[in-house]
């Protein structure tokens, strides 16, 4: 990987939810958004500013890849941080204005070809909410530079 300033370069990220629910049809929302890469030693950060749209104005988000590992960090109007681990489950604080909630985070599969030059991330996971399961996840993640 060629060495990248604090900064990053600039980036387009086109980012794709789906929440799958027992009986229900899967909800998928699609976010094409400009970020920052940033190469770092343990890896890339992927960042971006979350908008009005995806109801989290004033929030910064960041993809920390670290090899097998990814964590999601939301600080600003929302604060969260979620790890990703295939095979494992990893439990974090997720504020609200109305208080803390505990978040299990296990990922079923995660897989990704980034470069310096952009790539594709998968995050498949379930979710429980105080230890209740409220549903699985998956992330798309395209990056390509501008």
């Amino acid at each position: 990987m060629t060495s990248i300033d604090e900064k990053g370069v600039p980036v387009l990220l086109s980012i794709r939810g789906e929440q799958y629910f027992d009986g229900v049809d899967p909800d998928a929302t699609e976010l094409m958004t400009e970020g920052t890469m940033v190469l770092t030693p343990e890896g890339m950060d992927l960042r971006y500013e979350e908008s009005a749209l995806t109801g989290m104005e004033g929030t910064t988000t960041t993809f920390a890849v670290r090899g097998r590992q990814v964590i999601l960090t939301r600080s600003g109007g929302v604060n969260s941080q979620m790890v990703f681990e295939e095979g494992r489950q990893h439990t974090s604080l997720y504020e609200t204005p109305f208080g803390e909630l505990t978040v299990d985070i296990q990922t079923s599969r995660l897989r990704h070809n980034l470069t310096d030059r952009g790539g594709l991330m998968e995050i498949r996971y379930s979710i429980a909410v105080e230890h209740n399961v409220t549903g699985r996840n998956c992330f798309k993640i395209r990056v390509r530079r501008r």
